[in-house]
Parts: structure tokens; sequence; C-alpha cells
């Protein structure tokens, strides 16, 4: 992991992208928001409050660890969205 800064960027866009591609979901097919897309977004945000506050965290015993673990549950959160967002 390079810094903190990086890992900001890598959760802020990963998740980014996950809410854009909802959005462009819902212009394809119904051109607006449904319960289904809404829910979707509500839990990348969710997903990105969680994380960011992981990432803040000041007290940890073991930072490269505790930063490798955020990184995992980034990718397995990303993963999940996606398979959601596939199903749709």
């Amino acid at each position: 992991m390079a810094n903190i800064k990086n890992l900001k960027k890598d959760i802020n866009y990963v998740l980014g992208d996950i809410i854009e591609a909802v959005y462009l979901f819902e212009i394809s097919t119904t051109g607006k928001a449904t319960t289904e897309t809404n829910n979707l977004i509500d839990e990348a945000i969710a997903a990105f409050d969680t994380l960011i506050t992981k990432v803040n965290a000041k007290k940890v015993e073991d930072k490269k660890a505790h930063f490798k673990q955020i990184n995992i549950e980034l990718e397995q959160t990303a993963n999940q969205l996606i398979a959601k967002i596939n199903e749709l």
C-alpha cells in the first residue's frame, strides 16, 4: 500500500464507478430511478462511509494489516455490488 491518500482515492473511484454504472443502467432501461437502483446506490454510499471511517481510525495496532484488510473489504464489497447490478 503506497499510502492512505491512494487508498482513499481507490475507495472513492471504485464506489463512484459503481454508482455511475447504476445511473447508466437507469438511463438505458427505464429512464428513471427504481427502488432497486436506489437501494444499490444507498448501499454503495454506506459502504463508502464505512470504509472511510476505517481508514481514518487512529488507534490501530498493526497499520499495514489494517489497511490490507480495508483493501480486501473494498474488493469484496465492489464485487457484491457489481453482482447485484448484473442481476438487474
